[in-house]
């Protein structure tokens, strides 16, 4: 049996695009990150997140940014934290969500051509 690297793991396992081309198997593990960011929506969802307050935002907090429904945000957030970009937590009735900083510096080192 093969072990499978979420895609924040992928990402964190390669080295700068600029040192040396990823494998296929690296390009298929990073995708996934940079297909949830691809979206408009969730690129700015992401940043919105990031740079909140205290580093987490609820869903109570981004709603106002968007002329969008709460399920459509949801669904963008939820797509969000499956591919590993955001953690979140349940309170109560709301959830909030923190950026994963690893990911984030992954990309930006996978990308921008820094060793992490």
């Amino acid at each position: 049996m093969s072990l499978q690297l979420t895609p924040v793991e992928a990402v964190a396992c390669c080295s700068p695009l600029s040192r040396e081309p990823l494998s296929e198997s690296e390009a298929e593990g990073i995708v996934p990150l940079l297909k949830a960011l691809a979206d408009p929506v969730r690129l700015r969802l992401m940043s919105l997140v990031a740079s909140h307050e205290g580093g987490e935002a609820c869903v109570c907090d981004l709603n106002d940014a968007f002329e969008l429904s709460q399920p459509t945000i949801s669904h963008h957030l939820k797509v969000l934290h499956e591919a590993g970009l955001l953690e979140r937590e349940k309170r109560g009735v709301w959830v909030y969500y923190r950026a994963r900083t690893d990911a984030l510096s992954g990309l930006a080192a996978l990308i921008g051509g820094q060793s992490q």
